[in-house]
């Protein structure tokens, strides 16, 4: 794998050890460095490539010394086919109106995020995010990141309730989903898994190969649902490989 840094070198830090948000009596550590702001967008490619994951400005990856459950995982698109469940999915959704904003905080996202927060990550470190930390999460990037907002339909002329939301980052190769969140008054619906279905589909408009979903927890509920996309390839000490049944457990069709 090629990699790209900029002429001047980069430090990487180690956070002190904290609880896990994802299994129950663990520690996390995590080793991060920040982004410059001169070829920002290049470093995060090669860092992501190499299981790191984008905040603001700064690229994070775990790195605990007794666990190595945090897995970076991706989608690649060319091979992926949609299950049964995922074309009612896409159905379902088929009456929202997509749109591709700049990374610009609105009062109207945040909104809909602190719904989402209190509704499904009640105990999360989220739940205290303020406006201003929002806009930080949004708009302090030095890489090619946009919004996507995906609304209901409405009268000619008036934008509709907006009811979903995902931060992305543009990749050399792909994309990668920085955050998602939507109305969870709406559960019929999957949101969630749509968001993820939706930007599969338009990475293959753009012939990007592959879609970066961040970590997968094997046994964290929060996380499992990744596993669900198939096939799904994980980074390991050799490189990017596709996770197989036994890695995985059952996949729900």
């Amino acid at each position: 794998m090629t990699q790209h840094f900029p002429t001047r070198q980069i430090r990487f830090y180690l956070t002190a050890p904290a609880p896990c948000p994802y299994l129950p009596d663990r520690l996390e550590r995590k080793v991060f460095a920040h982004l410059p702001l001169t070829e920002g967008a290049q470093v995060n490619d090669s860092l992501t490539q190499s299981g790191f994951r984008r905040s603001q400005n700064i690229a994070y990856r775990p790195a605990c010394e007794t666990c190595a459950a945090c897995v970076s995982v991706r989608i690649p698109v060319a091979d992926h086919r949609p299950s049964r469940s995922d074309r009612k999915t896409l159905n379902r959704n088929g009456d929202l109106k997509r749109g591709l904003v700049e990374a610009e905080a609105t009062l109207e996202q945040f909104e809909l995020l602190r719904r989402y927060l209190r509704a499904r990550h009640a105990d999360g470190g989220m739940t205290d995010m303020g406006w201003p930390d929002f806009v930080a999460m949004v708009e302090d990037t030095p890489v090619r990141s946009h919004l996507i907002e995906y609304r209901l339909p409405s009268a000619a002329g008036e934008p509709g309730d907006l009811i979903a939301c995902t931060l992305v980052d543009l990749l050399g190769d792909g994309l990668s989903l920085v955050y998602s969140f939507y109305d969870p008054d709406l559960p019929r619906r999957s949101l969630g898994r749509f968001m993820i279905l939706d930007h599969l589909a338009q990475a293959r408009l753009t012939r990007m190969p592959y879609v970066y979903l961040g970590y997968w927890v094997k046994g964290s509920e929060k996380m499992d649902y990744k596993a669900q996309f198939q096939p799904l390839e994980a980074l390991g000490p050799s490189g990017w490989r596709l996770l197989g049944a036994r890695d995985v457990g059952a996949v729900q069709d």
